[in-house]
């Protein structure tokens, strides 16, 4: 049977210092090692590799971007390897933004059990740095306005958490982590509920505390939402005419209320949203089709 090690004190400390829960993610990366394992041995290392050789490899980029999840290869590599038998620097910071050639990472492990852990190192690393990569993208469309963009729950099982992450090193804000952080009356609520209004009562009644979000798609039922006490509303598939003038009644009625644009935005037309004047821009391709970042694994000197 394989034998999963636990992470030092120090993996631990970063994890919990960029927001991320040790103990969830080690279970992750057993999954993940396990899966790849299939019950077994990796056969190809265990048949080529003599059982005590150590290596120095690197984690490279193959192409521009930015690069998010280096504690997060660091918590595989010490799962896998151990971290009295694994070491590993960061040569950048998370957030990073990198071209070809640059060298992300270091590694000094037992050869085998780097190879092994080499697959779920670079999904988990490729994955959230393309993440941050087109996050970056849409943040950098945005600079100079006054909006800021914002993921969603359009997360992968299981990975809300890590992608949420990444979405934040890209230059990006994170909206509700869940279901219970903070409301997000849509149309069907409002439906279920009797109306904008009415929807919003009940939330109030529940949670007094949370932000509560309103969905609408037309300028009434901005009214009605600002008028009901939204913190935030999501102006959904509003033209660029309809979101001037969502902004303008606003101001009038309570500029404290912030305005999300969703639907059908795209990087090109992203700036003339946010120069509408709208305060939040809501990306779900952030995290739910992002492309991986181009990142590999090399062996550099045998010990």
């Amino acid at each position: 049977m394989f034998v999963f090690h636990p992470l030092s004190t120090s993996t631990r400390d970063q994890l919990i210092g960029t927001g991320l829960d040790p103990d969830a993610l080690a279970a992750l990366i057993r999954l993940a090692v396990q899966e790849d394992l299939m019950g077994g041995v990796d056969v190809t290392s265990t048949a080529t590799i003599p059982a005590g050789q150590r290596s120095i490899a690197t984690f490279g980029a193959r192409e521009h971007g930015v690069v998010a999840g280096l504690p997060v290869v660091a918590a595989v590599i010490e799962t896998v390897c151990g971290s009295e038998a694994s070491e590993i620097e960061y040569l950048v910071p998370d957030a990073s933004r990198v071209e070809p050639g640059t060298d992300v990472a270091r590694v000094t492990a037992p050869t085998r059990l780097l190879l092994t852990a080499e697959r779920t190192a670079l999904n988990l690393l490729c994955h959230l740095s393309g993440v941050a990569s087109i996050t970056r993208r849409w943040a950098d469309a945005l600079d100079g306005t006054s909006a800021t963009v914002r993921d969603t729950r359009k997360t992968m099982p299981g990975m809300r958490a890590l992608q949420k992450y990444a979405v934040r090193c890209g230059g990006g804000a994170n909206h509700r982590m869940g279901l219970s952080d903070m409301a997000l009356v849509k149309d069907n609520h409002v439906a279920a509920a009797g109306g904008v209004a009415a929807a919003f009562a009940r939330v109030r009644e529940l949670e007094a505390s949370i932000p509560v979000e309103i969905e609408v798609d037309d300028l009434d039922g901005l009214r009605e939402a600002i008028t009901a006490g939204a913190d935030e509303v999501l102006v959904d598939n509003f033209t660029l005419d309809l979101m001037r003038d969502a902004v303008s009644i606003r101001d009038e009625m309570n500029p404290a209320v912030r305005l999300e644009a969703s639907g059908g935005l795209t990087l090109d037309t992203a700036r003339a949203v946010a120069e509408t004047g709208v305060d939040l821009i809501a990306v779900g391709e952030l995290t739910h089709s992002a492309r991986v970042l181009d990142l590999g694994l090399d062996l550099r000197e045998f010990l």
